[in-house]
């Protein structure tokens, strides 16, 4: 499994601004926001579902796994992915970032990586509220 996932009964635009929100709480900024939905239309004319990935940064921990392992950019930012969901219901999924650990044998990045987790786990529960 790669992400830590929350279904909502909540609407796309209320979940995207509470998952922002929540993700703030927890000291992570959203640097870039893709509408894929609207890409995919624009780009090659295929109709999609709401789907929007925003990619979120702490840049404290950045900075920290940057210094641990420099590829680790790769990686960055954490990508959290909101769906509109056929019922009219949400759902968001998070990059959890011990599946870094699996691609950079790094035991200092494997601390930073519990921390981040620990972070967006966070995250998951003020969105169950």
């Amino acid at each position: 499994m790669l992400g830590l996932t929350v279904h909502r009964k909540k609407n796309f635009e209320e979940t995207i601004t509470d998952t922002t929100e929540a993700l703030k709480k927890e000291g992570f900024g959203v640097l870039t926001t893709i509408d894929v939905k609207n890409t995919l239309k624009e780009k090659i004319g295929v109709d999609f579902k709401r789907y929007t990935i925003l990619g979120a940064c702490n840049p404290g921990f950045a900075h920290k796994a940057l210094q641990t392992a420099d590829e680790i950019g790769l990686l960055l930012p954490c990508n959290v992915v909101v769906t509109e969901e056929k019922n009219g219901e949400t759902k968001v999924s998070i990059f959890d970032p011990m599946t870094m650990t699996k691609l950079v044998q790094n035991p200092e990045l494997e601390k930073i990586a519990k921390e981040v987790q620990e972070k967006l786990i966070q995250v998951i529960h003020h969105l169950h509220e």
